[in-house]
């Protein structure tokens, strides 16, 4: 689990960072900050992995912040400006977001971080057997061997879980495609990803997990289905 934290002088992009890392399973935000000094207080006394960064801040910019640090953590800097990505890199930074940025590319950006404290034996490798995810105010572990397939509808996703339950979290799919073990989970229609290992028959247009029928949109169907 890599701990970070958030340093952004706008309120509404410190949210959609918080919003994009409670998707993310190995990633834990503990704070948020507007005030880059009060920031730089924290870290004297809880130091982080990560930070997420923005560069044009009152008082002190986030490249400046970072050269103040004695002790250095990996950065990815969130900004609306292009012009400092050169910059950054000198400060070896792990990534470069521009504002605004989807999920996905946030999501990559973590990973960058993840596979480079893993290589330099930091954290312990990842499973790729459960996923946390955010469903109301809590965050919900699930074991990807439960889910027999996910419903999208709208923002949302339902994943059905083979216990009967039915977890909802504030997701899209190609955000819950990031999260899932390709190998594993497969797009078969515009609102529905199924787990293959729990496919009991497959048919032209639909397939069937135990009583359930999931339709097979014209744009996925594949002959033979390669991979199902």
């Amino acid at each position: 689990m890599i701990t970070a934290i958030a340093i952004d002088d706008e309120p509404l992009a410190l949210e959609v960072v918080r919003s994009h890392a409670d998707k993310v399973p190995f990633l834990h935000l503990t704070a948020c900050f507007t005030d880059a000094f009060k920031a730089i207080e924290y870290l004297a006394k809880n130091p982080v992995e990560l930070l997420f960064l923005d560069i044009k801040m009152p008082d002190i910019s986030g490249l400046e912040l970072m050269e103040s640090l004695q002790q250095r953590p990996m950065v990815i800097f969130t900004t609306a400006y292009a012009e400092h990505a050169v910059q950054s890199y000198e400060l070896n930074a792990i990534d470069y977001l521009l504002k605004p940025f989807a999920f996905t590319r946030f999501l990559k950006a973590c990973h960058k971080a993840n596979d480079l404290l893993q290589a330099k034996g930091n954290n312990q490798p990842e499973t790729n057997g459960s996923i946390f995810i955010k469903a109301g105010y809590e965050q919900v572990k699930i074991n990807f061997t439960d889910i027999l397939y996910l419903e999208s509808g709208g923002n949302y996703m339902s994943f059905i879980l083979a216990d009967g339950r039915k977890i909802l979290s504030r997701l899209t799919i190609n955000d819950t495609l990031a999260l899932l073990p390709k190998q594993q989970f497969e797009r078969v229609h515009r609102s529905y990803i199924v787990n293959k290992d729990k496919i009991d028959r497959i048919e032209r247009h639909q397939v069937h997990i135990g009583t359930q029928t999931i339709p097979v949109g014209s744009a996925f169907n594949k002959t033979p289905f390669t991979g199902l």
